[in-house]
Formats: structure tokens, sequence, C-alpha cells
């Protein structure tokens, strides 16, 4: 895979468009793997409970997926420095869930370059933003 150079990024780029449906196998793996066996994440009943029609994936499964956008944009995943994000939203199953990026600045002086990041999906037709108001730096050779 070919690694990103900073001379190849200018500002207003976007990152291209990472979806994933996200399935409850997805869900419950992501759980094993954390260690978060919250049961908003795995039983129906639960989440119902608490008011939500079924299970929702984790905020930080819908984060791993920006992550894996931005690295696989970037080409290395070394070349991601920092990422901030504020979880605005749940993901239930069967949705698609996309990762976006927009590069809003470049440092020539550093070979930093900020995005402005976010996950989305489409919910009766309504984009719905799950992560937002978020950003990475990327440090480019």
């Amino acid at each position: 895979m070919a690694v990103l150079r900073f001379d190849e990024v200018n500002v207003g780029d976007r990152l291209p468009p990472l979806e994933k449906v996200v399935r409850r196998e997805d869900v419950k793996a992501y759980a094993d793997a954390s260690g978060d066996q919250n049961p908003l994440h795995q039983d129906d009943n639960f989440a119902r409970s608490v008011g939500f029609p079924g299970i929702i994936a984790h905020g930080m499964f819908s984060m791993a997926h920006l992550v894996n956008a931005l690295t696989r944009w970037v080409g290395d995943p070394g070349e991601l420095t920092s990422i901030k994000v504020q979880f605005r939203g749940v993901v239930f199953m069967d949705e698609t869930l996309v990762a976006g990026g927009e590069v809003v600045a470049k440092d020539d002086s550093t070979r930093r370059v900020r995005l402005s990041v976010w996950t989305e999906v489409d919910r009766a037709g309504q984009r719905v933003l799950p992560i937002k108001n978020s950003e990475a730096e990327l440090q480019l050779g």
C-alpha cells in the first residue's frame, strides 16, 4: 500500500468514505476484544428497557471504524498522531456506518495535516452523525 505524502494533500481534500454494515457478530467480537461486556451492546431486552429498539454498537466501535478509514487513506498507521472525537449518537444493528473526513489545515513547517472527521448513518432519510465535531492529526513524510 502506498503511503500518502504531505505534498499530495491539500486543504479541502476528502477522506474516501469507508462503509461498514454494523452486524451483531461484529459488535460481539468488539465486546470480546475490548472487554466491554455492557448488556446495552449484547442484550436486546436490556437495551429495550432503557429506551432503545435493540442493542447498539459501542461508541468505540464507531471510533475504531473511523481510525480504520484514516489509516487506510494515509497508508501508514504510525502517521496518525492524534484523534479527538465527540460521541453524539448511537448506531443500531444493520445500519451502514460511514466514516469520513476533510483536510482543514496543513502546516508546512511541521508537515502535519489536520482533518475534521465524523461518522454518519442514514436513518429514515436523515443524516445522523454518531461522531461529530471531531478531528485527527497526521504527521506526513
